[in-house]
């Protein structure tokens, strides 16, 4: 299973000119074998994100829990000293209008949170994945959305609420990000989050394919006809 993930890992990351390796977050009852467990101690879920980019390991549930916001949306349940610190998390965004009133109800999150989550580049996890989520800059995310063929649900805050998106039924999704994301992550200024069910990343992979083709070839015909329509630069012609 890991080394046709890997497969898919290169094709995508050749297809959409991606600086960072896809990363596979897979939802497990248990450990998985062979995967080291990571020490803790991360300030965010989506630091998780990041560092699986780089190495496979893998998380228990409580791991997460520092990040109020991502625990929620990952399916804790805001009781007891975590529900007290996502209370005051989400009264401070409030106060300072980052968040408007209610809108924290409508933050997407898990019904339920896995007991254990693993992390890793696809590919390197003989897991299935339950998401992959790419760090992809402007271009590749047209890419992306293109070879879904469909309407792709865009989130914004928090960036980590694109899994239960995925989780809920979407085939592909997109995240703008969120402030909390780039600083954790150090995400790019440039760069949004496209996230790809794990059931449906072959048939994603087959439709990027596809796509960067068809891109290309609409590419070097309209390159052409800009050559071919180019007039020399003058005072008149500027305005």
């Amino acid at each position: 299973m890991a080394q046709h993930l890997g497969e898919v890992a290169a094709q995508l990351t050749r297809d959409l000119d991606l600086i960072v390796p896809p990363v596979q977050v897979s939802y497990l009852e248990a450990p998985p074998n062979g995967v080291p467990e990571h020490p803790g101690g991360v300030p965010s879920v989506c630091t998780f994100f990041a560092e699986g980019a780089s190495r496979p390991f893998y998380a228990g549930v409580k791991a997460h829990d520092a990040c109020e916001v991502g625990a929620f949306v990952l399916g804790m349940k805001p009781e007891g000293e975590l529900g007290g610190r996502l209370m005051s998390t989400i009264g401070m965004m409030q106060k300072e209008q980052y968040l408007r009133p209610g809108e924290e109800g409508e933050i997407p999150h898990n019904v339920e949170a896995p007991k254990f989550v693993a992390y890793g580049p696809l590919g390197t996890l003989d897991v299935p994945p339950t998401t992959v989520l790419l760090f992809a800059k402007a271009k590749s995310a047209m890419l992306a959305v293109e070879a879904a063929g469909g309407q792709v649900p865009i989130n914004g805050r928090p960036m980590c609420a694109i899994n239960p998106i995925l989780n809920q039924g979407a085939a592909v999704a997109m995240s703008m990000g969120c402030i909390g994301s780039r600083v954790f992550t150090q995400m790019g200024d440039g760069e949004l989050v496209v996230g790809i069910r794990g059931d449906h990343l072959e048939a994603f992979a087959a439709s990027v394919r596809k796509i960067r083709h068809a891109n290309d070839v609409v590419e070097a015909e309209d390159r052409r006809r800009r050559i071919a329509s180019a007039r020399p630069f003058t005072a008149s012609n500027s305005r």
